[in-house]
């Protein structure tokens, strides 16, 4: 039964909307998120999303479970009986790709997958905008829905040690792009000269942020 309400630790609370990669969910979610942010309480510290989840982490020195457990409530309500509230535009953020060759030494194999060529794969994969689900595995990292399902490809049988930062990849039905240098198991595709994260005077800041739109443009 949805919304669902759990302690998550012993400062946080997790909010379940829904239980699948869903757009609507994920929109709720974004939602919620932003009341949380725009009207918050002594004690809230953030609100985290997921595909169809979002954690809310506070102070426990300031907010006991049950206090944090009833605003949560009250504002998901709110936020879920508001079914005309509108969230503002999406930003919307190009990122350039070179797709194949050494950096993208998947490609080929995507296409194989597909039973297409290497360029209708590239056309397929920059002809849509993606929502921006959520930020995770990895600072930065973005979690990209609304994928074309006809270029979906399997994870490699065994992760690579080390993806370079900038690599555009696919898993499933779904793309990102590795914002740090990382192991990964995803089909890399390209890669983007775009710094997705970085620390700049001792903070962390992310290019991209979840409810963002992302549209690859191919690069010579």
């Amino acid at each position: 039964m949805f919304p669902a309400f759990a302690p998550c630790g012993d400062s946080a609370i997790l909010v379940a909307l829904g239980e699948r990669i869903d757009p609507a969910f994920n929109r709720r979610v974004h939602a919620l998120a932003r009341r949380l942010e725009d009207s918050p309480r002594l004690g809230f510290l953030a609100a985290v999303p997921g595909y169809a989840t979002l954690i809310v982490h506070y102070d426990p020195l300031l907010l006991d479970y049950a206090a944090a457990l009833e605003w949560a409530q009250q504002q998901t309500r709110l936020a879920l009986d508001a079914a005309d509230e509108t969230l503002p535009a999406a930003r919307r953020v190009e990122v350039p790709v070179i797709y194949g060759g050494e950096r993208g030494p998947d490609l080929d194999f995507v296409a194989q997958h597909a039973g297409l060529t290497p360029a209708e794969v590239v056309r397929r994969h920059t002809a849509r905008d993606y929502p921006v689900y959520l930020i995770g595995f990895a600072p930065g990292f973005p979690y990209l829905g609304g994928m074309d399902e006809s270029i979906a490809a399997p994870r490699l049988p065994a992760p690579r040690l080390s993806v370079p930062a900038g690599s555009v990849g696919i898993a499933g039905a779904q793309t990102g792009i590795y914002s740090v240098d990382s192991p990964g198991g995803w089909r890399l595709i390209g890669w983007t000269p775009l710094r997705l994260f970085e620390v700049v005077d001792g903070q962390p800041v992310s290019l991209l942020a979840p409810g963002d739109l992302v549209r690859f443009v191919a690069q010579p």
